[in-house]
């Protein structure tokens, strides 16, 4: 009888734990927004990227884009990235399903303190990144890492095999870098490589059939950017394509 008992209990837990994955909110997209807080980002490109996140996610055409959904919802979190063991989850899981939603977000990651300062580990950041995918608690048929940076991986583990990994798993991984100018840059070789920090990402970075990198030359070219990119992101309609590609923006398109 106590052995009944025993089975029975697993089976019951077995059968909740079944039904609550079944009830797991349907979102359109779970998407990562994961940004370098390395040291070559001064504080001038940490505003520029906080303030650019937080201005895009409330844009009326990203909204517009995400509301044209099939669930007319898309789930969200925002994490900082520095060092091999630095990756904080600054923003966890959230639903964007309006100009509300949207605009509590933005104030959370403009308010949000650096969490770092050091070496460019972007393999650790992505590993991270596909580590917060697995663990959403809503579902979706779509996963994507949106990296933002402005260096070569200069430490911990090879950035491709985590992009690989992540690319495996179904998540596409995309790009959005900052330019620094050459003659004012402290590290030339890590923010200026051969061929520049845009070719670097997509050779390195970036990956999955349609991931692309985008690339913000100055404050109004980033907040461009940073809406384009969303919306190419978030769309699936042939409306929100074309709106994409009307934003002017400089794009290096790559289907890996």
């Amino acid at each position: 009888m106590r052995l009944f008992r025993c089975v029975l209990a697993l089976a019951t837990l077995a059968a909740t734990q079944i039904s609550l994955a079944r009830a797991a909110e349907q979102v359109d997209l779970l998407l990562v927004l994961a940004m370098d807080v390395s040291r070559s980002m001064d504080q001038a490109k940490f505003l520029l990227q906080r303030q650019g996140y937080a201005a895009a996610v409330s844009n009326p055409q990203v909204l517009n884009a995400i509301t044209s959904g099939p669930h007319q919802r898309i789930a969200v979190c925002f994490i900082d990235w520095s060092g091999p063991f630095e990756q904080k989850l600054v923003i966890d899981w959230s639903v964007i399903d309006g100009p509300a939603a949207a605009l509590r977000f933005g104030d959370l990651v403009a308010q949000a303190p650096r969490s770092f300062y050091n070496s460019t580990s972007i393999g650790s950041g992505i590993n991270f990144a596909a580590a917060q995918i697995a663990r959403a608690p809503f579902e979706a048929e779509r996963h994507a890492i949106d990296v933002s940076g402005d260096g070569t991986n200069n430490a911990g583990p090879d950035v491709q095999f985590f992009r690989d990994q992540a690319v495996a798993k179904g998540i596409l991984v995309n790009g959005l870098v900052i330019l620094t100018d050459i003659e004012v840059a402290p590290n030339p070789r890590h923010t200026n490589p051969p061929g520049g920090i845009e070719k670097y990402y997509r050779d390195n970075v970036i990956g999955g059939a349609g991931s692309f990198v985008m690339v913000a030359e100055d404050y109004n070219s980033f907040g461009r950017a940073m809406v384009k990119k969303l919306i190419a992101e978030i769309a699936t309609g042939p409306e929100q394509q074309r709106l994409v590609s009307s934003i002017d923006v400089r794009e290096s398109p790559r289907d890996k």
